[in-house]
């Protein structure tokens, strides 16, 4: 086999019958939207935004959330035909072939890990603040700051990331129960956030609405993305929907418009309460502003509580979906199978040890916005390549089941890549670079091990990986 077919190769699409039974209504499933999108950034993202663009970053979150729903309305089409397992590496390897797939891979394993570095970086600020405000220790600051900020190491950070390595590797996994309880948790904070904030709300801390004008709400709209991640997982439930073509665009809107109206409450009420100079460089800075605008500790000490938990479940979350990514590239033959390995208790407990370091290391040593910046190129990356992979499978595959399509076809995937594209051009050069940097190391790895050890090399019909389909 040629270079060019191994690089092209494509896993066959082999409809069966599914055996999941559609459970899940409209309300369960925005709930689940909502629970995996707020806590990934709003509480540490603007600190970095605002000085970039003032109050006008209420249109940086319109502009990332109308990018978010479009993409998810193509993962809902890609996810039910073809199987969540794997998300868009999946979706890319039955449609764009192995290469392409491969590079889809890597741009998931940068989305998951240094998302999860991000999101801990923000746990470890809340932390230090409660540990602060509850028993009067604080991590000093060459021990809470990464060398690029004049620090040794955040080592908060790290501790939440090794408090969640433990966890996974003694099997725990996230129940609807829990989930539920952390979304009220998340919701409740948020909402005595805005209920506070806003008796401290100052007209003139408004003004300059845009201080850097459109450029200014364009760089921000590319970092506020990162607090979008997660909309995703609406589409990957697909299969287990009751009336998918209804409640799937739906629960993607619902779940979309809850979270940016709270994204836009919070950042609203946090300028009004604080003039948009003093967020630069701030900690922990949602609890900081209750913390100054009440005078008392109390409403601080139960946001930083909460934003630990809330941030906590979304590191777990973010951890097991990164060593799932591994296990189905060392299933496929992309990476040793050192990855695909599971001890006892079906746990990878390699993935989860690997997967742990290097997140840990990330959040101990990266700046925070170079994390944001990061996972937004990572997800922006993926996000556009489902959308192209629903227009491809269209074309190759019209007669395939779906149990969802996409609405206006071909103009919302079209709109899909476009706002992608347009988010992306807001990232500075720098992060650039480093994806160009992470796309050469996984080219020279696929060409390097990953061709000759595929399993699609000595492919039977027996090894294909059967596709689920809509039941009758």
């Amino acid at each position: 086999m040629s270079t060019l077919s191994s690089m092209m190769r494509k896993k066959p699409i082999q409809p069966e019958r599914t055996q999941l039974e559609p459970s899940m209504g409209l309300f369960q499933l925005t709930m689940l939207g909502v629970g995996a999108t707020i806590g990934t950034g709003i509480f540490v993202v603007l600190n970095d935004v605002v000085p970039q663009a003032g109050p006008a970053v209420i249109f940086a979150f319109i502009i990332a959330a109308i990018t978010a729903a479009l993409t998810a309305l193509a993962y809902a089409e890609m996810a039910s035909c073809i199987p969540a397992s794997g998300s868009s590496y999946s979706y890319a390897y039955a449609t764009l072939g192995e290469y392409l797939a491969y590079l889809v891979a890597w741009c998931l394993l940068l989305e998951y890990g240094v998302s999860a570095a991000a999101i801990a970086v923000g746990s470890g600020e809340y932390l230090n603040k409660f540990l602060e405000i509850t028993i009067g220790f604080k991590f000093p600051d060459s021990l809470s700051n990464v060398p690029a900020l004049g620090g040794i190491m955040n080592l908060p950070s790290m501790i939440v990331v090794a408090l969640c390595c433990l966890l996974l590797l003694r099997g725990s996994k996230e129940s609807t129960v829990v989930n539920t309880i952390m979304v009220v948790v998340k919701l409740l904070i948020l909402c005595m956030f805005i209920g506070i904030a806003f008796t401290a709300y100052k007209s003139e801390n408004m003004t300059p609405f845009a201080p850097h004008g459109y450029s200014g709400v364009w760089i921000a709209t590319a970092t506020v993305f990162f607090s979008f991640i997660g909309i995703d997982a609406i589409s990957t439930a697909g299969e287990e929907v009751k009336n998918p073509k209804r409640n799937l665009p739906l629960a993607i809107i619902l779940a979309l418009t809850i979270v940016t109206l709270f994204y836009i409450l919070i950042s609203l009420t946090a300028i009004g309460a604080q003039p948009a100079a003093e967020f630069e460089g701030q900690k922990a800075g949602l609890a900081q502003i209750l913390q100054n605008v009440t005078g008392s500790t109390w409403p601080a000490t139960i946001f930083a509580f909460g934003a630990v938990i809330s941030t906590f479940s979304v590191i777990l979350i973010v951890l097991y979906g990164q060593t799932r990514i591994l296990y189905a590239m060392g299933r496929d033959g992309m990476i040793p199978t050192f990855f695909e390995r599971l001890n006892t208790r079906s746990t990878p407990v390699n993935n989860i040890l690997l997967v742990s370091i290097a997140v840990m290391l990330a959040s101990g040593f990266t700046p925070a916005d170079v994390l944001f910046d990061l996972t937004s190129i990572g997800t922006l990356v993926a996000f556009s390549v489902v959308s192209l992979g629903v227009m491809i499978l269209r074309r190759t595959h019209p007669d395939l089941p779906r149990s969802f399509k996409v609405p206006f076809y071909p103009i919302t995937p079209i709109l899909a890549i476009g706002s992608c594209v347009y988010v992306l051009s807001g990232l500075p050069l720098i992060t650039f670079f480093y994806f160009a940097i992470w796309i050469g190391i996984a080219t020279l790895t696929y060409f390097t091990f990953s061709m000759q050890h595929s399993r699609l090399n000595q492919v039977t019909m027996s090894d294909v990986v059967r596709y689920p389909v809509e039941k009758d």
